[in-house]
């Protein structure tokens, strides 16, 4: 008699719990967008046409140079690159794979009277430049490789050497960083005379590595210092500057580290740059500058020129879109700048030239990067994502009309069939067959919650708005 009331009140009490659940409203969709949840905002993506690789573009055939430049730039059919990397040029030579400097000759000492010099060319880069601007691209990252060799210890602009005048470097012929900092922002304004706006320059490029072409060493703690050198006169013309473009993304943190312990320094430091070589861009940086991962290409030497999107090469396309991934979704970078845009021969740019018989190759490449370059837009932020489904890599984006825009990484060997909740998303595939095309059936369903298809081995953009946007 005594275990009636407790039977039913356990009766009472589980029913209560499996009505709960009914309750709080459907189950949550496989993808599950966090709109509220927010990350790092999105500059842009971009590429390099240093060393004179614009050139190459320049050199084909009037017809041939059209369709490579709408490859390379055009916003509906290309790249969409948002953001264009320049070199500084520090050589006396106009060969090719060589940056000719605007003061290729010592003027008689860092105090001296400049005798800059400027064809309007700059290796095809003004050339290249104004065509980016035709169609749109307004953002310019210039960054120097080396200071001319008479500026160094080693008298050369290849081979490493240091900067004469910063702390631990002295030269017979004296203090060089201010007349370093007055040539970098020169050549700024030679470009503004072109009609042409860099708003972020770099003095560095892999200081912490020596390389027998254009090179030029800094320690995080010489970078920490120059920066107090050039940055007042950089913010006088109205130029952003960056550090440090190390070799490697782990390697930058000791420059961020050197900088944000330097208050100095530190207000004068508008972007924090890393390159992918000697550790991926798969973590972030400790400092509170917007980070760029500023330059990564996967190695040719082996592989040769390489069109495939899944063969198992580092050069393949799918290893460039996981790559972005892992900088946008890991590291919380802005920015993503790939090299290089056109190159020769066995490449690893999105663009193969043969100048000498007018002709060109795209490598998927291109594809798996303008499937983010063309849909995710300066200005986009990144934001939260939820996903239990092995063999997917995702991120999410909302862009400043409010778009959303969501790209899936299917690495494994079958297709996946997930529930997202984007209302009437438009989907892009690229894929071995797909070259960043509109795929009619690969989202299916109706509701808040439609169902995507996910071919094995693809990247899936897929471009829609949240159901709470209506």
């Amino acid at each position: 008699m005594l275990r009636l009331p407790t039977l039913v009140t356990a009766i009472v009490v589980t029913t209560a719990l499996a009505v709960t659940p009914a309750q709080a409203g459907p189950p949550h969709p496989d993808i599950d967008l966090k709109p509220a949840q927010t990350h790092q905002p999105i500059d842009g993506f971009g590429y390099s046409i240093a060393f004179q690789r614009a050139s190459l573009v320049h050199n084909l055939s009037a017809d041939r140079q059209a369709e490579v430049l709408d490859l390379l730039l055009d916003r509906r059919a290309g790249a969409a690159p948002s953001i264009l990397r320049l070199g500084i040029g520090s050589s006396a030579s106009t060969e090719y794979d060589k940056m000719l400097s605007i003061q290729p000759t010592d003027p008689g000492g860092p105090t001296a009277t400049p005798n800059y010099t400027w064809d309007g060319w700059d290796g095809g880069q003004v050339w290249y430049a104004k065509e980016a601007q035709r169609r749109g691209i307004h953002r310019f990252y210039a960054d120097a490789w080396s200071a001319p060799g008479y500026m160094k210890d080693n008298g050369t602009d290849t081979n490493g050497g240091s900067l004469c005048g910063l702390t631990g470097v002295s030269c017979a012929s004296g203090d060089w960083r201010e007349a370093y900092a007055r040539y970098l922002v020169q050549y700024a304004r030679f470009y503004r005379q072109e009609g042409i706006r860099i708003q972020d320059i770099g003095f560095t490029n892999e200081p912490d590595w020596t390389a027998s072409y254009a090179s030029m060493r800094f320690t995080p703690e010489q970078a920490a210092e120059f920066l107090t050198v050039i940055g007042p006169i950089a913010r006088r013309d109205g130029l952003r500057v960056a550090c440090c473009d190390s070799f490697g993304w782990q390697q930058s943190d000791a420059y961020a580290q050197a900088i944000e312990s330097d208050p100095a320094a530190r207000r004068y430091l508008s972007l924090l740059t890393g390159h992918g070589y000697a550790s991926p861009s798969d973590q972030p940086l400790s400092t509170t500058a917007p980070t760029w991962m500023s330059e990564w290409a996967p190695s040719s030497t082996s592989d040769g020129w390489n069109e495939e999107w899944d063969s198992g090469k580092g050069t393949d396309g799918i290893a460039l879109a996981q790559r972005i991934h892992d900088t946008l979704a890991l590291a919380d970078a802005s920015a993503f700048l790939y090299w290089l845009g056109s190159s020769r021969g066995a490449t690893a740019a999105l663009v193969q030239i043969d100048d000498a018989n007018d002709a060109y190759r795209v490598s998927s490449r291109l594809y798996a990067f303008a499937a983010y370059s063309r849909f995710i837009r300066p200005g986009a932020v990144r934001i939260g994502v939820d996903t239990a489904q092995e063999g997917l890599e995702v991120s999410a984006y909302r862009n400043a009309d409010g778009t959303q825009v969501v790209e899936i990484i299917n690495t494994s060997d079958a297709a996946v069939t997930a529930s997202i909740d984007l209302v009437h998303p438009t989907a892009y595939v690229t894929d071995a067959t797909h070259r960043l095309e509109q795929v009619a059936g690969v989202v299916s369903g109706h509701g808040p919650h439609p169902s995507v298809t996910l071919a094995p081995r693809s990247l899936t953009t897929l471009v829609g708005t949240h159901p709470g946007r209506g």
